[in-house]
């Protein structure tokens, strides 16, 4: 990849997606060994975390895409916009 920001936001992306397969790996092997229910929800909720984050870093590039378009007017922006957030969210 290049030193561009969108290749730093791909960078940054893919290493959140990597940690979090670790966390659903880590998971896999809790249930695997018996663990504790409690302890189990725990790492669940991390990892959930963890995507909705990276979820949302993603929506945020969208928007980012959309109101940056040097193309569109401001009311195919708004348009665009809306359209992002009622399909994605």
């Amino acid at each position: 990849m290049s030193d561009t920001p969108r290749a730093a936001h791909q960078d940054a992306m893919l290493k959140r997606l990597a940690r979090i397969e670790g966390q659903i790996r880590g998971l896999q092997a809790m249930i695997r060994r018996d663990e504790d229910c409690e302890a189990i929800a725990q790492q669940f909720a991390a990892a959930r975390k963890a995507l909705d984050k990276a979820y949302q870093e993603l929506l945020a590039c969208l928007l980012e895409e959309a109101v940056l378009d040097p193309n569109q007017d401001s009311s195919a922006t708004l348009s665009r916009v809306r359209n992002i957030f009622t399909k994605y969210t």
